[in-house]
């Protein structure tokens, strides 16, 4: 009995490990972790999407945008406070991911803006996202869709619950410069 328990145990460890890296995707010397979208009221034309990349190469990299079937577009953002005003904007070059280093996509900062939703973003589901960097190339990633109320602190933090994001882009909202 103590045998079945113990590779019981390890047969559920293992299938935990599985699932957890399952999440975290391989590009040359980048690695893309815990990509993950927020959730989104009915017709809500935009949702953000976070992430973490790490370059273990020596020289740099950068994610320069991407697609997604739902979404007419994939924009790579920045958040900023400027005079206790907080501003998005787009970085038209990209994101540069340093040798080396590591840069988080995050509510609040940088963060990949999907535009033109065809459909709600459910909580539980997954989106296909191919992201392409200049250097390492392309990589289809899947976003899990995360409950927006869970997410209520990041919002204010970030402003998307409340702010201008731009002209027609955003369905008629303006952006910071």
């Amino acid at each position: 009995m103590k045998t079945i328990t113990i590779a019981l145990a390890a047969a559920a460890l293992g299938l935990s490990a599985t699932a957890s890296l399952a999440h975290d995707y391989k590009l040359g010397a980048l690695e893309i972790g815990h990509p993950y979208a927020r959730a989104t009221p009915p017709n809500a034309p935009v949702s953000g999407g976070y992430l973490t990349i790490r370059n273990n190469g020596e020289t740099a990299d950068r994610l320069i945008g991407g697609k997604a079937g739902f979404a007419d577009r994939v924009e790579i953002h920045e958040m900023s406070m400027e005079n206790d005003v907080m501003k998005m904007r787009e970085l038209a070059d990209g994101l540069e991911i340093p040798a080396g280093g590591e840069v988080e996509l995050k509510p609040g900062g940088y963060h990949i803006m999907f535009i033109g939703l065809d459909s709600r973003m459910a909580e539980g589901d997954s989106r296909p996202v191919t992201l392409t960097f200049e250097k390492a190339g392309s990589i289809e990633v899947d976003f899990s869709v995360e409950d927006i109320n869970a997410m209520r602190g990041d919002m204010k933090k970030d402003g998307h619950g409340a702010m201008d994001h731009g002209e027609g882009a955003h369905g008629g909202m303006k952006h910071g410069d």
